[in-house]
């Protein structure tokens, strides 16, 4: 039996150590980790729980972030809470097993520190490896700050492990600037935090030898369709029971999280879409923009696998003008942000003028003074009724002959 960790009613916690906290709390049977900058954190603090006899589980150190998700795909399906942490090359190496382990319906929680994708190398955070992931059949949850990586992770367990999912979940925090920022964190205690997960349920386990059962078959063209159409039916169906699981936490903390969160969206009539830690620096730059005259607000997918189509397109069908901050390198298109939101939008019949901003590659600082100028952008186009800004735009860049291409032009 764990001992019971002695938690004040409010820590001062980095993201890093929440989510460690959240880890710990869960009673998790098998975390296999191989640790990486900025997520390092997170595995070493595992590591001392477990060291000082707060963990009652198996901590396995492995070669490498591929054999990491492996040794978690095994233990998942052998019948245990399994967890991991990583981040950009890591979660790379991790690619070709991640679909192993949401194909297998294995229950997995991941706390992923997102984090630039190489090359160049660079160790700052962007979304280049939430990105990568995108696809992958994970359930992905946005974390914005400590408190949230830390309410995230004990929500992603009680979601993936619920028989109507039984789906892999991510928590994702931005790297640096969520995963080492030291803020007030009002954590529960740790049978309150229990209790919330409840005990792991098993789901056809391999060690239940009486009932044998066989994970990563073969499946060509007779059947491989149906179980792909399975697997994606569970992500679409899974939204109401994030929703279920977000009540009871609010519930129990008082604490309230949505599919979407939006800020002064009432009246507004340009808005930013943002996800991670941007999305508190753009409300800040939202409300200098109502001193100017502008009606601005704020929106951030909380979940960004299963997108919640519907709820964004109904908060952003009055919206004039749209601001997509993608935090991650287009590659060859205008951003993935920017194409989910205008997917949204015109599935169900709304039209607005939608900007793609590409920002904060490598972790280049987005301040305040930047939203708002992207705010202003956003005006313009709503005063005219029209594009009269480039459709795609790079926030803080050098070179001016980089900061804007023309799309389709």
């Amino acid at each position: 039996m764990a001992e019971k960790y002695e938690l004040k009613t409010k820590e001062v916690w980095d993201g890093n150590t929440a989510a460690a906290h959240a880890l710990r709390q869960a009673q998790v049977d098998v975390v296999a980790a191989y640790p990486i900058t900025p997520s390092t954190p997170i595995v070493q603090n595992y590591a001392q729980f477990l060291a000082d006899g707060y963990v009652d589980g198996e901590f396995v150190m492995v070669e490498s972030e591929h054999s990491a998700m492996s040794a978690c795909v095994g233990a998942s399906a052998a019948g245990g809470r399994v967890a991991t942490a990583t981040s950009s090359q890591g979660y790379a190496l991790m690619v070709e097993v991640l679909y192993q382990a949401s194909g297998m319906r294995c229950p997995i929680v991941m706390t992923v520190v997102n984090r630039a994708l190489a090359s160049p190398l660079n160790i700052h955070g962007d979304h280049g490896d939430l990105y990568l992931g995108r696809d992958a059949g994970w359930i992905h949850l946005i974390a914005n700050n400590p408190q949230e990586a830390y309410d995230m992770t004990l929500c992603a367990f009680k979601i993936a492990e619920d028989e109507d999912v039984r789906l892999p979940v991510s928590t994702n925090q931005d790297g640096f600037l969520v995963s080492h920022t030291a803020q007030i964190v009002e954590p529960l205690d740790d049978d309150t935090a229990y209790k919330f997960i409840g005990d792991y349920k098993q789901r056809n386990p391999m060690l239940d030898f009486n009932n044998p059962v066989t994970y990563g078959a073969q499946t060509e063209e007779e059947w491989h369709f149906e179980h792909k159409a399975r697997q994606h039916k569970a992500l679409m169906d899974s939204p109401a029971v994030i929703e279920r699981v977000f009540k009871e936490f609010k519930d129990l903390t008082g604490r309230e999280y949505k599919l979407v969160e939006s800020y002064n969206m009432d009246d507004a009539e340009v808005a930013v879409v943002a996800m991670g830690s941007n999305y508190e620096t753009a409300k800040i730059a939202a409300d200098k923009a109502r001193e100017m005259g502008i009606k601005a607000g704020v929106v951030c997918p909380r979940s960004f696998r299963p997108f919640p189509l519907k709820e964004v397109a109904e908060i952003l069908k009055n919206v004039k003008a749209i601001g997509a901050m993608d935090r991650s390198a287009p590659m060859g298109t205008i951003g993935a942000l920017h194409n989910e939101i205008t997917g949204a939008l015109n599935a169900f019949g709304y039209n607005s003028i939608v900007t793609g901003y590409i920002y904060g590659l490598g972790g280049r600082d987005t301040t305040v003074e930047d939203n708002l100028e992207v705010f202003k952008d956003l005006a313009l186009n709503a005063e005219a009724g029209k594009r009269v800004t480039p459709l795609q735009k790079f926030i803080k860049l050098r070179g001016p002959e980089l900061s804007f291409f023309k799309v389709g032009e």
